[in-house]
């Protein structure tokens, strides 16, 4: 009969942790949470190892651990609510779920504890924008800069406050640095190329589009941006296939308003798609799911068109007066063939 192994002592555990950390920086997150997993099997009050499991199911990315995520970052905070870094990490998962009150004040509880830490001021000053305030987004980046003048996410932080300030000039130049970084990440490129989109820079906006996903496939922000430029370009085609592997068959979606509006943003692509391609019953079916997901006056007016071209007056009309009702505006020559 094999002898029962005994408990591993301190020394060990603390070896174990430096091991997952190491593995968290090298980005393998399956050994990390290996690792956090022995020493926790061991020892459960273990608020270090909960906080890099915390961190390992944050970094994979997934939904079916986001979860997970939040809890062992509770779990540290509660064993050992002097753990600057879980609350940063608490306030990532708060942010991704778009409760943003939440992750403001894990940050503000941060900085009481430690004064400029950069990353929390940064981090701060998006959840301050995300709540209405860009001008205080901008305040906090820049101190966070002066503080750390590589810190490359205040750059895109900065450029998202210009961006809801209608400084677009001034928001390409930010995300123009931060994509020259070695800590680029994909939503600076998708940022970057949304914005050379807009400007009609179709092969730059391309590039950066399939760079953040290249860094990221799992992301559906670069997705997005893509089906846009390829239906902007009339390549419904490409448009469609883009959507497809943003939205393959069975994918689950997050259920925070972020992820349910994005989702609704791929669909109404998917919807203009095969409206261009004249498949009105797909688009009808891509729209009406979209509504399902976000309820928005301009979708009720693509599906009022489509169902008058299908002879369906009574829910043309039912789309048309929904449109109206939240405000937006249907082609006069449309309306009137709607309600004659």
């Amino acid at each position: 009969m094999a002898r029962a192994q005994p408990p591993a002592t301190t020394a060990e555990q603390g070896a174990q942790l430096q091991a997952a950390f190491e593995h968290l920086q090298q980005g393998n997150t399956d050994l990390t949470i290996r690792e956090c997993k022995a020493v926790l099997a061991v020892n459960p009050q273990s608020a270090p190892a909960h906080m890099l499991l915390g961190q390992a199911y944050l970094k994979q990315g997934t939904i079916a651990v986001i979860a997970e995520s939040k809890a062992e970052l509770q779990q540290a905070l509660d064993l050992d609510p002097n753990l600057l870094w879980a609350r940063f990490y608490l306030a990532r998962v708060y942010i991704d779920q778009g409760l943003y009150e939440r992750a403001r004040s894990q940050l503000e509880r941060g900085l009481e504890q430690r004064p400029d830490v950069p990353h929390f001021l940064c981090l701060l000053g998006e959840v301050r924008r995300k709540l209405g305030d860009p001008a205080a987004a901008l305040e906090l980046s820049r101190k966070a800069l002066q503080i750390d003048p590589t810190l490359t996410p205040a750059h895109y932080y900065m450029a998202l406050a210009y961006l809801d300030l209608k400084q677009e000039d001034a928001a390409i130049a930010e995300l123009e640095g931060s994509i020259r970084s070695k800590y680029v990440s994909p939503e600076m490129y998708n940022a970057l190329g949304d914005l050379y989109r807009q400007r009609r820079r179709f092969a730059q906006a391309e590039d950066l589009c399939r760079k953040a996903i290249a860094l990221d496939k799992t992301r559906p922000e670069a997705y997005l941006t893509l089906a846009r430029l390829y239906n902007t370009q009339h390549a419904s085609d490409k448009a469609l296939q883009i959507i497809r592997q943003a939205l393959p068959e069975g994918k689950e979606v997050p259920a925070s308003e972020y992820y349910q509006k994005l989702q609704a943003d791929l669909l109404v692509e998917q919807g203009a798609a095969y409206q261009a391609k004249g498949a009105a019953a797909q688009a009808i079916q891509a729209y009406t799911h979209a509504l399902e997901l976000d309820d928005r006056g301009a979708v009720h007016g693509k599906l009022a068109e489509l169902y008058l071209r299908a002879g369906d007056s009574a829910r043309a009309i039912e789309h048309a007066t929904a449109a109206e009702k939240l405000g937006a505006p249907i082609d006069p020559a449309v309306r009137s063939q709607i309600f004659k």
